[in-house]
């Protein structure tokens, strides 16, 4: 098999990925039984916590975007994983196996297994403390720094305003379900190939935060109002290595698709 179509292989495999997240089911139980008693209780919540938390992790994006890499950045060797991307990178180029994309995708795996573990612990410790909304900014750190360390392992910045609308746009998709998600899916993948073909992004980055704080919020409405109560704050908090893998996992299909393409327009030319 020569490179291009080992290249092409993978892409494909990496497509099938994606589909199996664009086409799962929800749980029937969960759909029949425990769906509508959700949407009862965030009925019930008030408009005021509503656009509250809208208005927490829209700032925290802003605090974490604005502020927080450098804190982040120091939880992992940003030198390291650049360099590992280069040696992966130069043997993908020299070689026609599989193997060096192989040891991205497992980096790239125990990165996510890490953030998870580190997302519960912040989730049960704040859950039990009866801390909610005060978590926001830390587990949006810790959202940002999953992404953070799959894009370096398939060799992506991730400080450039182009690339923050990409990592938030990875976000609403992971969070979201049926017919929008493979919008979001479609969207992730034209803002991607944009970058990489130099093209300017009409997209505006506070826009995408308020958006992506929108989605969040929704998604996570009940589980923070939850966290916030003392006692049966740990059910809360078990939510957050849950969206954490999640997240991983769309972010590391997301990202080594984009690789993939790359690489196989690089064998075109």
């Amino acid at each position: 098999m020569d490179k291009r179509d080992m290249l092409i292989k993978q892409f494909n495999q990496t497509q099938k990925q994606e589909n199996k997240i664009l086409n799962q089911k929800e749980n029937a139980l969960f759909k029949e039984k425990m769906k509508p008693a959700l949407d009862k209780l965030q009925e019930k919540i008030p408009t005021k916590i509503r656009t509250g938390l809208d208005t927490a992790f829209y700032k925290g994006f802003m605090l974490v975007f604005e502020k927080g890499s450098p804190v982040i950045e120091k939880t992992y060797n940003k030198e390291k994983l650049e360099i590992d991307y280069d040696l992966n990178n130069y043997a993908v180029d020299k070689h026609s196996s599989k193997r060096h994309i192989k040891r991205m995708d497992r980096s790239s795996n125990q990165s996510k297994a890490l953030n998870q573990s580190i997302a519960a612990v912040e989730g049960g410790v704040l859950g039990l403390l009866g801390i909610g909304l005060a978590d926001i900014p830390i587990f949006l750190s810790v959202m940002v720094k999953t992404i953070n360390e799959i894009a370096l392992h398939y060799g992506y910045p991730y400080n450039t305003q182009e690339e923050k609308i990409f990592m938030l746009s990875i976000i609403c998709g992971a969070l979201s379900k049926g017919e929008s998600q493979k919008m979001y899916s479609e969207k992730i993948d034209a803002i991607g190939r944009s970058i990489d073909s130099a093209f300017v992004l009409t997209y505006d980055l506070d826009e995408i935060m308020k958006e992506t704080s929108t989605l969040l919020s929704t998604t996570l409405l009940t589980a923070k109002v939850i966290q916030g109560i003392p006692i049966v704050g740990i059910l809360g908090g078990t939510v957050n290595p849950v969206i954490i893998h999640k997240l991983g996992k769309y972010a590391k299909v997301k990202y080594k698709k984009r690789f993939l393409q790359k690489k196989i327009l690089e064998q075109q030319k």
